[in-house]
């Protein structure tokens, strides 16, 4: 029997197979996934495939990368509505407090976007309509950014039992990890981040690194814009959009970040020697 609880992971009994022809029956961590209804006023606007736990900080980070609200002002209750039939409470419900709403933008972007109906150029410039480009920011020595995935792995306690969740954190520029989020999603992640730090008054990061564990796409790019944040590495690829919106933004981007090395995709002055 599994112990499905709202934890990070679950407790599964597997069959482990070695190839000498060994078997045995042991206990397994795995990543948690359900689906998270986010809500608007009562209004359903989006579906994510989430881990569960702070749910509330998604909601609220998923709409400041899309521009609905900027500060906790904007915002009057974060509910999570309790359990009914099948949702087992995965509904949150967010109150604003004066913030206005296009309702037409917010549901198309995010439906079009969640099923790639948005084309690359199109989706850029929707962004700037609400985000400018990034002038400022700090500069960071290379030496710093080649601590930071260490660092990092040191605080993925949910990776390091389940081997299945993305990580987000966010950096001062002497390498101090101020917060951590890990997701199966790696766009989760960095909500979770933005929800956080909006509810506890931290935003702006405009002097902050951004590192997240996996592959940066065009989302991640923009979800730091929103946050203002200038530098973002990863460990791993970047896209092409991804890329271009960085240079169009602004922001430097940073991937392979490992060991040693690293490749600089855009405005790579903020990266010091």
């Amino acid at each position: 029997m599994s112990d499905w609880n709202h934890s990070s992971a679950a407790e599964l009994r597997i069959e482990r197979l070695r190839l000498e022809g060994a078997r045995e029956e042991v206990p397994d961590a795995v990543a948690r996934e359900e689906p998270l209804e986010i809500r608007v006023e009562g209004r359903s606007v989006a579906v994510v495939m989430r881990t569960p736990g702070n749910d509330e900080d998604l909601a609220a980070g998923f709409l400041v990368s899309e521009g609905v609200i900027k500060s906790a002002r904007d915002i009057f209750e974060i509910s999570q509505c309790p359990s009914t039939g099948n949702s087992a409470g995965n509904v949150v419900d967010v109150l604003l407090g004066g913030a206005a709403v296009n309702w037409d933008s917010l549901t198309r972007h995010v439906f079009s976007a969640s099923s790639c109906g948005l084309c690359g150029k199109t989706s850029i410039e929707s962004v700037f309509q609400h985000m400018p480009p990034i002038t400022g920011g700090p500069r960071v020595a290379a030496a710093l950014l080649a601590q930071l995935p260490t660092k990092l792995r040191q605080r993925q306690e949910a990776f390091s039992r389940t081997g299945g969740l993305h990580a987000s954190a966010i950096f001062d520029t002497q390498a101090n990890l101020l917060v951590i989020r890990e997701d199966v999603g790696r766009h989760n992640a960095l909500d979770k981040i933005l929800g956080h730090a909006l509810r506890a008054d931290l935003l702006p990061f405009d002097q902050h690194i951004l590192l997240v564990s996996g592959r940066v796409s065009f989302e991640i790019i923009q979800k730091a814009l929103a946050a203002r944040i200038s530098v973002i590495a990863a460990i791993s690829a970047p896209t092409t959009l991804a890329v271009e919106f960085a240079r169009e933004s602004g922001q430097t981007l940073v991937c392979f970040l490992r060991g040693d090395t690293m490749n600089i995709y855009s405005h790579p002055f903020r990266v010091t020697a």
